[in-house]
Parts: structure tokens; sequence; C-alpha cells
């Protein structure tokens, strides 16, 4: 009886079967099938940023929160007050006093006012040569010993002679100088202290960090002779109120570290939590000096917050210590208010006392996430799609670019139409009875669910793809991205304007002259250039995808500028390729970066030296994402387009 049944549902499923292959085999050869990806691609991309849109809301964010126990934020009585006040003007005075002196002078006199703590007290000379300029001063730094350590952990208390505005740090030197003397006489400390005046926000930090994990050139970077253990945290203050002193309003708390990385997000609450719930001073982030927690407030600084993760820069003297995995974060004040520099002391003894009570490195809340205010984030679980989605696009391009590649691209012509004629009427009725033979429709035996069927061997062919000259193309690009690459990052100041031009110029001319080479010596086939196209896709979506998951921004922000080179195709119509043409003109990344410092009101010759400063110093790769990744891509689109200009 189950034989029996066993029997007839394979002849009732048998034929099923071979009627469902048998339709999939024509599908293969459906025009209609290749009309479907621009609008998929379309689809993903308007999602992808649709995704985005909706984050600020409630039910796409969360509260922040402690995840870590052992930190207790705010649950300790701050002593730092009174006495401490008079300490700390008198080191503001000192500390002005310094402002016209020799970086010699300077060092000498910091090193002996830590001393005279009792601390183990170094310096450290550093020299960068970046754009032709030479970037160099010293460090200066001090080792506070734990009583209830082993010296095998510590937390660093930064305090940058200059800030990221290039003014000078009175008031965070002196208040470092002031919390240097007053940490020591405390028994309590189960972590080192290490206390660092750095001689500028970036290079100086860099190079300590640098040193200190003995990652550094020995050439230009002097090494460290007195060392702690296994670095915990760091915080930096910026505080640049005049040698009189300055009230402030709010803290500006500044995380972003280089390369979009970021620190773990319970320093980023702790620090928040004790600023704000028990000293009262308000916090914000990204310059959203008013935020009033509405929508458009949450989209914009959440935007803000990806502009700069984007770049990649680093944002203060923290953002040397992220990529080492050492969570840090800068403390900037800012605004007119009734807060004064005992407020700011007491909420970074606090800090300090917190992350003394660390058993174990912060590892239990999140390091990819998106701060929308002070109280409010996103994880990457809830953000990453939009980005995915907007890699997924390229992808879906580069298949639909692969299936229509090996399709015919010119109908086969008729035998018939290139035979000459026939002598004689026997000749050329053996000729129709030929062509004829070749008109039948041919077929090939296959194999489907255990029976044998015949299918038209019209719906198995596949135009061979001709491979050398779209890889050479597509990865001779890639490799043509060096060139501006290393102009940019190596040019010196005086010439960097003229650079920027040349190359803005080069590469806006570059596509034109490449296709008209090509049709003139080689003359790529319609079919080549669908795979040129085809596989630049393919490895921009693989790259963006990639990239996502350690830059989120900058892969959004790459994948969208170039989502219309998903679109962008080669036409017969001079017409249509020219305004197809113009419009990847504008989507140039050169051209791009220009307006972007002028909507910015940002000059781009400055841009291009921090950019070049980054490269050397910190270690960005931002420049390797455009030139090597997005001008590829741009470039091979381009000249796909402009081939039908030319041929």
């Amino acid at each position: 009886m189950a034989l029996l049944c066993k029997s007839r549902v394979r002849g009732v499923l048998r034929p099923l079967l071979i009627r469902a292959a048998a339709t999939l085999l024509a599908l293969r050869k459906d025009a209609r099938l290749l009309k479907v990806p621009p609008y998929l691609s379309a689809l993903c991309i308007v999602v992808g940023v649709a995704w985005l849109l909706v984050l600020p809301l409630d039910e796409y964010s969360r509260r922040t929160y402690v995840s870590e126990n052992a930190l207790l934020p705010g649950q300790v009585h701050t002593y730092f007050t009174g006495s401490e006040h008079n300490v700390f003007r008198a080191y503001r005075q000192e500390t002005a006093a310094l402002a016209d002196k020799s970086v010699e002078e300077r060092t000498q006199r910091l090193s002996t006012i830590l001393g005279a703590h009792n601390l183990k007290v170094a310096t450290q000379r550093y020299e960068y040569h970046a754009s032709g300029r030479n970037i160099s001063d010293q460090n200066v730094y001090a080792i506070l010993q734990g009583p209830r350590a082993d010296a095998t952990e510590a937390v660093v208390l930064i305090a940058a002679w200059r800030n990221m505005d290039g003014k000078i740090n009175y008031s965070g030197v002196a208040l470092v100088l002031t919390l240097a003397r007053y940490f020591k006489r405390w028994s309590l400390w189960s972590k080192d202290i290490i206390f660092l005046i750095s001689g500028d926000s970036t290079s100086g930090t860099q190079a300590w960090v640098d040193a200190y994990h003995d990652s550094h050139s020995p050439d230009t970077i002097e090494p460290l002779s007195i060392k702690s253990g296994a670095l915990q945290g760091a915080v930096a203050v910026d505080y640049p109120a005049g040698p009189w002193g300055h009230r402030y309003d709010k803290l500006h708390i500044l995380y972003d570290g280089v390369n979009g990385q970021l620190s773990n997000l319970d320093l980023f609450n702790t620090a928040v939590s004790i600023a704000n719930g028990q000293m009262g001073i308000g916090c914000t982030l990204q310059r959203m000096w008013n935020h009033d927690d509405s929508y458009h407030q949450r989209l914009q600084t959440m935007l803000r917050g990806m502009i700069s993760q984007g770049l990649g820069h680093a944002s203060g003297p923290h953002s040397s210590f992220i990529p080492y995995h050492i969570d840090a974060i800068t403390l900037q004040t800012v605004g007119d208010g009734w807060h004064d520099e005992m407020s700011l002391g007491r909420t970074l003894e606090s800090l300090f006392r917190s992350l003394n009570n660390l058993l174990e490195h912060l590892h239990q809340s999140f390091f990819f996430y998106l701060l929308l205010q002070a109280n409010r984030f996103v994880s990457i679980g809830t953000y990453l799609p939009s980005a995915m989605l907007i890699a997924v696009n390229f992808s879906i391009s580069a298949i639909a670019l692969w299936v229509l590649s090996g399709r015919p691209q010119t109908p086969t012509p008729n035998p018939a139409s290139t035979k000459p004629p026939q002598p004689d009427q026997q000749a050329g009725e053996k000729a129709n009875e030929k062509e004829k033979e070749q008109d039948k429709p041919t077929f090939i035996v296959a194999e489907i669910a255990g029976a044998k069927t015949l299918i038209p061997a019209s719906s198995l062919e596949i135009t061979e793809r001709p491979l050398f000259l779209p890889l050479t193309f597509v990865l001779a690009t890639h490799f043509l991205g060096l060139l501006p690459l290393y102009l940019f990052n190596h040019t010196p100041l005086p010439y960097l304007s003229y650079t920027f031009t040349f190359v803005a110029l080069t590469t806006t001319l570059l596509p034109l002259l490449t296709a008209t080479s090509l049709a003139h010596f080689q003359r790529p086939t319609p079919q080549e250039r669908t795979l040129i196209q085809c596989f630049s896709l393919l490895l921009l979506g693989m790259f963006l995808a990639a990239l996502a998951t350690l830059n989120f921004s900058l892969s959004f922000l790459v994948g969208l500028l170039a989502a219309p080179l998903s679109f962008a195709r080669a036409s017969r119509n001079k017409g249509l390729s020219a305004v197809v043409g113009g419009l990847l003109l504008l989507l140039n990344p050169v051209v791009v970066v220009w307006a972007a410092t002028l909507y910015f009101g940002q000059d781009v010759v400055e841009v291009l030296v921090k950019a070049a400063e980054g490269w050397h110093v910190w270690g960005l790769w931002t420049q390797v994402v455009v030139w090597l990744v997005w001008w590829p891509a741009w470039f091979a689109g381009s000249v796909v387009v402009a081939g039908g200009l030319v041929s």
C-alpha cells in the first residue's frame, strides 16, 4: 500500500517538476527578468535612507544606562573644594606665566611642579613631518603609584597645552596640576594615575601613547623613560579659560576616535551620570548647545556624529587612545554659567573614583553606537541594516550586469543573407533545405526528478564572456587611485592648492580621455563595458559591506554618494549619455570634497593639511576609502558612460 502511494505521488509530482524546470529555464532568457534589479536596487536605497531617518524615534532608540555595576557612578562623596581652590588659582597664574616662554622652559617648570608632589616625572620630545611642515613639541607626564596597586593597571588624566582650537589650555593644565597634588594625598587608589600634559591636542598625545606601547619611530619620537601598567582609561580636560578664569554653563563631551572608533559607552554614561546627576552640570555633544530632545534635534545630533565618525579625524586628546582599545573621552567646558573649576574638579574626582573600582577592562556595554543626545542612543544591531542595504544595492546591480553580459548582444544574422547566389536551382534547393534544418529547434535529453525529458538547447546557451580586458581595467583603476593618495599626503603646503586643482581637472577629463583611447586602440565591445561596470560595482558593494562593520558612518556616506553608479549605463543615444556623464561629473569625489568644504565654510587647503597630518600622525585611512574604493568605482562607471559618446 505504501509503495502504491509513493508511486502515485511520484506520478503526480514528476510532471509538475518537469514543467517547473522548463519554466525556470525559459525564464533565464526572458528579457523581463533584467527589468527587476534596477527597481530592487532603488528600493534598497530608499529603505536604507528611511531606516536611518526613523532611528531618532523612541521606538528605535534606547535610554543610556551603565552596564558595569562596579563603576557605581556618583556614589562617592567628593572632597575637592575649599583650600584646593586657592591652590588651583596659584597654578593658573604659574601656567599663565609660561605662555610666552620657550618649550624647554615650559617643560622644565611643569616638571618641577609635578616633581614637588613626590611623583615620578619624565619628559618626551616628538617630531612629525606632514605637508612639508615640522610638528614638534614636548610632553610632560608624571606617575602616581597607587598605594593599593601593583603597577599592572593605570588610568590617564590629560591636559593638552593647546586645545583643538589652538588656544592655551590655562585652566585645564592648572586643574591637572592641582589634582596631581590632591590625588597624591589619598591612599585609596588601586590603580596608578598618570598625569599627562601634552604639547598639543593630537600629535602630542599620539606620540605619547605610541611610545607607551613601543609602536613609535625612534627617529622622530623619544621613548618613554618611565611607564606603568596597562592603560584602562583616559580622560582629557579642555578648559581654555584665561589667566583670570571663566565660569561655564555645560560640559561638551567628545567621544569620537580616529577612523570612527568609539570608546565603551559605559565611560560616556558614567561621565554624564556624574556631571549631570551628582554635580548638576548639563552635558551636551556634537556641538548641540541647546538640545530640546525633539526629533529634529536628535536627527541633527546623529547626523553630526555620523559626519565626524565618517571623516575619522581626531576630535580631541582622547582620540589617540581609542585605537589601542583604551576607553577615553574629553570634557570641554562651554558657555557662560555659574559652574566653576571646583565643580569640574569634583566631577573628575568622582569619575576617577569610579574607574578606580574597575576589576577588569570595560567590555559589557557597546563599542558601536550612535548617540542622539546625552541620555539616548541607538545600538549597532538597529542602525547597521541601513548601511548594509546601501551596499547590497551595488551587489544586486552587479549580478544583473553579469546576467546581461551572458546574453547575446546582437541578434544572430540569418545565414541565407550572407550566402552568395547559387549557380543553379539544385544548389539553391539544397541550401534552402540546409537552412530549414538549421532553423529547426534542437533538443537535449535532461534528467529531472528521475525522469528523462527533452529541453530546448537554446535555453541552456550562454554567451562566452571575455574577462581579460574588464578585469585588467578594474584592477588598474584601483591601483591608479594610489597616485592622488600619494600626492595629497606628501605635497608641501605651498603647493597643495595647485595639486588639488590639477587633480580635480585631471580626474574630470580622464574618463572621456580613457574612453576615447580605448575606442581607438582596443575598441571594447558592449559586453566588455558591461563586465567592467559589473566587476566595479561588485567590488564596491563588497568593500562597503565590510566597512560598515568597522565604520558605519563612512560606509553609509560613501554608499549614498556612489548610489547613482548603480543606474548609470552606456547608451546609444549620445544625448542621454552626455546628460548621465554630466551628472556623474558632479559626483566626482574631488568635486564632492570641494563642495562640502564650501558648504561647511572650510578652506579646502586646511582640510587637506589636516588629512595629511592624520595620515602621518594618527594613521587615518579615510583617504584610502576615498581613493581606492570610491574613486575607482566612479571612474569605471564614468568611462563606461563616456564610451557611449565615443563609440
